[in-house]
């Protein structure tokens, strides 16, 4: 997965920081919204609702 091949190669940015033990809370963490997500137990939903704007919304993309 992504974020573990993103948390791995900037993992040496967070050592002073962090512990082993952060790490591999991260990673359980991480590990498990991602099994939970694939699961359909988690979902994400995301809403708009523009002021002033009747029956139309322009994706700012």
């Amino acid at each position: 997965m992504a974020w573990r091949a993103n948390l791995d190669q900037h993992w040496h940015e967070l050592a002073d920081t962090y512990s082993p033990r952060d790490k591999r809370m991260f990673e359980y963490y991480l590990g498990a919204c991602a099994g939970a997500f694939h699961a359909r137990q988690l979902q994400l939903w995301q809403a708009v609702f523009p002021h002033g704007t009747v029956g139309r919304y322009d994706a700012p993309r």
